[in-house]
């Protein structure tokens, strides 16, 4: 008889809401102490230039201050950034603090003192003499340019990636499957089009922060919010040279990251502080730092040429992709691979596909990862072009996509070759679209004053971890009185994993959610874990949980089969006690976690962990109304509905929040959030008032709904949320306006004033 579940599935509250909805002090800021050094940085106001001399004499003459440490006072060694399993495919491209500056906002000093007045003040008084050189800031034009970014002869690539710093190339590289050219002459309808995607800023809440200090033992304690605790140690060791030994990590609760804390963005500017002088340390960003000195999107230049039958049968795709790291390599040759491989298997009827890249170097602020993880970029692209095919054949881009979308069983080429085990894909699009009432709205409707309203469609797929490379892990152990502890490797960023992991573990030891203590991230107690990103925690670290618990129950069937004086094959455990089915013999688990203090030898306590051969990907269909008022240009999303697929739901009430939160930023991306450099080199969008993100009033109506498939190789047939959730809205807006106007918009984000000119080219 099947188990009934009683934990998965279930909208538990989570482990932290009520902390969290009172205000107690859960995040960095709050647990830094107060007679902590404040740290701030001096930053390059040139886009490329190299520091003839830096004086900082008056500056260290301020009462108060504790240190100014310039390139002079920093290892020599280069590193990466990017935090990503050893060894990273980013290339070595950093110092702390270099002689060369690469973008309007790069580090240049660091001054530590006792308030950030009399920081601010010594910021002030250092005086720097620069050599300005010429700049590249068109990707563009920066391949093979003759100005170099990095061309310093300790620069190295651990991973061949196709990395030359000669070419200003940060990556590069091709595959394919089939003969693409020849299916591509065959075709009764080609089209080819280009798209270009901005690096759009996170703009998570809590801006990135960190506080150091050194314990009794000698150790660095780095205490920040991250999304990677174990690589943060890593990546300190390396830009330190110091021993990871003498490093401990901790994270607390982190007010958002959505992967711009898959970066140590500040971990090191304090850290070296703290080291200098050993004395306590915090680095906290303002937002305008946030701004001009992070680790946005990637901006990225699409081109997809689609090669089709006069049926509407998709035959061969084409894919290549452009991609602006900026001044240093973070995540650059791995974002640009999603770009192509997690938008051309949408399409599982091809017969060939080809998807080629480049990754370049510009001196602009450094991109790193964000929800979606260069597959955004790469589905915006591919599901616009297959938007446009659909208006070249005069069809309907909804049954386009039933012709070809790719169906639960099919051989992915573009997706490593993976199959899908589970895929209701075309559930989510029949359920879209009778949402939306797509048959009686599409492609638009007069709504008789000057408005018109039209719809469009998108669909997307992510994955689910890394395939054979990320690792999920946990600790489970019994303590007295019976309860549970639940240490975990993965950092909950506000996504509810701590939660949703003792959910599976609840209902894996059949016992109440609340019996499960959770604790966070803390390299010395963890077991290791790669991290929360890459859509992996649910997945991976899930399995972890199921195996954990397997592990650990026969343990304490064990434990109790010596307390008994019986064969262990003859008991039973159920959540509460182990027992003799049909016999008189039984002990509570409140017993066995008792008797264990005293005269024991077996550790109840167990640590398994995980990785998979695949990245199961989910998948997710969305479709938008909006609004455009045809004089002027100006537009209203009214209605947007998603349906996902993302295995077994496990906690529906987070999986919704995940869902609606990152359809809005998706929303974001398609009509607000824009990047505009000067022409030295000058981020336009430096605040909230230049960058837009979208307000309540701005999403209209969001509706969403899951349909499950069950992933085999996933906890309780669970599969991922976090990511995919991001992708469908630019490129359903995108049609939405077109159905509504007839203007193609094919560089985000989409402007009132950009429809306006369009509708005038198209009248004349």
């Amino acid at each position: 008889m099947e188990k009934k579940l009683r934990a998965v599935s279930a909208p538990v509250i989570k482990k932290d809401a009520m902390a969290l909805v009172t205000g107690k002090p859960v995040y960095t800021d709050d647990l830094a102490p107060k007679d902590c050094l404040v740290v701030k940085i001096l930053r390059s106001p040139h886009a490329h230039a190299i520091i003839d001399d830096i004086d900082v004499y008056m500056a260290c003459k301020i009462p108060g201050i504790a240190c100014v440490l310039t390139y002079k006072d920093v290892p020599q060694k280069r590193f990466t950034m990017a935090g990503q399993t050893f060894p990273e495919p980013s290339p070595y491209d950093r110092l702390i603090l270099d002689k060369k500056v690469r973008f309007v906002g790069d580090a240049v000093a660091i001054v530590a003192g006792e308030t950030e007045a009399v920081v601010e003040q010594a910021l002030r008084m250092i005086k720097v003499k620069y050599t300005v050189l010429e700049s590249i800031l068109d990707f563009r034009k920066a391949k093979d340019h003759d100005i170099l970014i990095h061309p310093e002869e300790n620069w190295r690539s651990k991973v061949p990636v196709g990395a030359h710093n000669k070419r200003n190339l940060c990556a590069t590289a091709s595959d394919q499957h089939g003969d693409v050219d020849e299916v591509m002459n065959s075709c009764d309808v080609v089209i080819e089009r280009t798209y270009h995607t901005k690096a759009n800023q996170q703009a998570m809440m809590e801006t990135f922060r960190t506080y150091t200090y050194m314990d009794t033992y000698g150790r660095l304690n780095v205490v920040s919010s991250t999304q990677i605790t174990f690589h943060v140690r890593r990546i300190l060791s390396n830009a330190l040279d110091i021993p990871k030994s003498k490093i401990r990590v901790l994270k607390p609760r982190i007010g958002g990251g959505f992967g711009a804390k898959q970066t140590v963005v500040t971990e090191v500017y304090p850290a070296l502080v703290t080291l200098k002088t050993g004395k306590p340390a915090k680095l906290i960003y303002s937002r305008y730092e946030s701004q001009i000195a992070s680790s946005p999107r990637h901006e990225m230049e699409v081109t997809v040429k689609i090669g089709a039958g006069k049926d509407g049968m998709i035959r061969a795709i084409d894919v290549y992709t452009l991609s602006n790291t900026g001044a240093f390599g973070e995540h650059g040759p791995t974002t640009v691979g999603l770009s192509g491989h997690k938008s051309i298997p949408l399409y599982g009827r091809t017969e060939a596909y080809r998807f080629a890249y480049d990754v370049v170097y510009t001196n602009v602020m450094s991109a790193g990862a964000y929800r979606g993880y260069g597959a955004t970029q790469g589905i915006f692209a591919v599901e616009s072009a297959v938007n446009e095919l659909a208006a070249e054949l005069k069809m309907d881009p909804v049954k386009l996509r039933e012709l070809n979308m790719v169906r639960e069983g099919d051989i992915m080429p573009a997706y490593y070759g993976e199959q899908t085990n589970s895929c209701a894909l075309d559930r989510c699009l029949a359920r879209a679209k009778e949402m939306i009432g797509w048959d009686e709205k599409y492609p638009c409707r007069d709504m008789g004053n000057g408005k018109v309203r039209g719809v469009g469609v998108a669909m997307a797929m992510q994955g689910s971890s890394i395939s054979n490379v990320d690792v999920g892990s946990v600790a489970i152990k019994v303590n007295d009185d019976g309860f549970y502890s639940l240490m975990i490797g993965a950092s909950d960023m506000g996504t509810g994993c701590d939660t949703i992991l003792a959910q599976m573990a609840a209902d894996c030891l059949d016992c109440d959610v609340d019996d499960i203590v959770v604790h966070g991230v803390d390299t010395d107690i963890s077991p290791y874990d790669s991290g929360s990103y890459a859509s992996s925690t649910t997945y991976l670290t899930g399995m972890a949980v199921v195996k954990t618990c397997e592990s650990l129950k026969k343990k304490i069937i064990k434990k109790a089969a010596d307390y008994l004086e019986c064969a262990e094959d003859s008991l039973e455990f159920d959540g509460k006690r182990v027992y003799q089915p049909g016999g008189s013999k039984e002990i509570s688990l409140k017993d066995i976690g008792n008797r264990v203090m005293c005269n024991n030898e077996d550790a109840l306590s167990a640590s398994e962990s995980h990785s998979s051969p695949i990245s199961p990907p989910p998948f997710m269909v969305g479709m938008a109304e909006v609004e455009v008022d045809k004089e002027t240009g100006a537009y209203e999303l009214i209605d947007y509905v998603a349906v996902v697929d993302c295995g077994t739901v496990i906690n529906p009430n987070l999986a919704r929040v995940q869902t609606e939160g990152g359809i809005v930023q998706g929303i974001g991306m398609a009509l607000y959030e824009d990047i505009t450099y000067s022409e030295k080199g000058v981020l336009a969008q430096n605040s909230f008032m230049q960058y837009k993100i979208p307000t309540r009033q701005d999403m209209g109506t969001v509706r969403v709904e899951f349909e499950s498939s069950y992933e085999p190789t996933g906890p309780f047939g669970a599969k991922s949320i976090g990511e995919i959730v991001i992708n469908t809205p630019s490129p359903a807006i995108a049609q939405a306006i077109y159905n509504a106007t007839g203007v193609r918009v094919r560089e985000l984000p989409i402007t009132a004033e950009k429809l306006f000119f369009g509708m005038q080219e198209n009248l004349s």
